[in-house]
């Protein structure tokens, strides 16, 4: 295992959505016209691209992270709480016009969530951000995409990354209706979908390790160099050039899954950055998402890297 060695110069860059998450906690999730009571509630920074640039930078990565916040008091405090982690936010534009990107989360009693994103700033992310941060892009050792901004920008990042030597990891989530084109696949070097993200793209719903390794097939038929596929707590199966397997989930005491898949991202990149195989790097990145589960939060539940060793064994 290569837990220890330090990550490669070239820096992780991820490029998507910054928000401020507001959890609401209950014993169960509310049913459509129903109120319950909660148990507490909780703000702090979120959007995918920020979990992931903060779970990546947790571990110790050189993570920069391009996007777009509001002028708002919101926005102050994404930049903030990124700084804190230790993602560089040089490239992250002030929007004037719209403001920080929320999303409202509903967290049961057992961990599982249902997310509202109201995407503001974020969903102004245009071409013309790829390329004001074009020397960073061609400088990324590992890009990291997710679809809560717009897909030309991303597909726009992924061409300046691909064109410097870098990798680049799409998160589908939130998985679109109708699936994506082939040419997403192509643009990108691996995938990350969970059982409903998988269902959206191939239209097969994986519960074992028989149908992943089938989903991540129908993934590759597409054009898709790796794809891994997450069936939370019943493992992960990749798929790559020459290797491919399972993983077993970690044995974890899990109570709020928000994040997980993010931090599993995140983990991911840092891996690869780092220089792992991909085996490697997809059990180290499964060890992240585990250990997410087991705190409460977003981005405030990424692991540091030696709790990651110290689960990993």
């Amino acid at each position: 295992m290569t837990a220890n060695r330090p990550p490669i110069d070239r820096p992780i860059v991820v490029f998507g959505s910054v928000n401020i998450d507001v959890c609401a906690y209950s014993d169960r999730l509310p049913r459509p016209g129903e109120t319950v009571h909660g148990t507490g509630y909780a703000m702090g920074l979120g959007g995918k691209g920020a979990n992931q640039a903060a779970a990546s930078a947790r571990l110790g990565g050189t993570v920069e992270m391009v996007g777009r916040t509001g002028g708002d008091a919101f926005g102050e405090m994404a930049r903030s709480r990124l700084a804190g982690f230790g993602v560089r936010t040089g490239h992250l534009a002030n929007d004037p016009a719209n403001p920080t990107g929320i999303a409202v989360i509903g967290v049961d009693g057992s961990g599982e969530n249902c997310i509202t994103v109201i995407g503001g700033a974020n969903m102004a992310v245009s071409e013309q951000d790829v390329a004001q941060a074009a020397p960073l892009f061609g400088t990324a050792a590992v890009l990291l995409l997710q679809l809560e901004i717009p897909l030309a920008a991303g597909l726009a990042a992924a061409s300046a990354v691909r064109a410097g030597g870098g990798r680049i990891i799409l998160d589908p989530a939130p998985a679109p209706h109708g699936g994506l084109a082939a040419d997403v696949f192509q643009a990108v070097d691996a995938m990350t979908p969970n059982e409903t993200e998988t269902e959206s793209l191939v239209g097969l719903r994986p519960t074992t390790p028989d149908e992943a390794a089938a989903a991540a097939e129908r993934l590759a038929e597409r054009g898709l160099s790796i794809a891994i596929v997450k069936m939370g707590g019943k493992g992960v199966y990749f798929r790559g050039p020459g290797q491919r397997g399972f993983i077993p989930p970690f044995p974890v005491t899990a109570i709020d899954t928000v994040a997980a898949g993010d931090c599993f991202n995140g983990g991911l990149a840092f891996a690869l950055a780092r220089g792992d195989d991909l085996a490697g790097a997809v059990r180290f990145a499964s060890a992240c998402g585990a250990l997410a589960t087991t705190r409460s939060g977003a981005a405030d539940s990424a692991p540091t890297l030696a709790e990651v060793a110290a689960l990993m064994g």
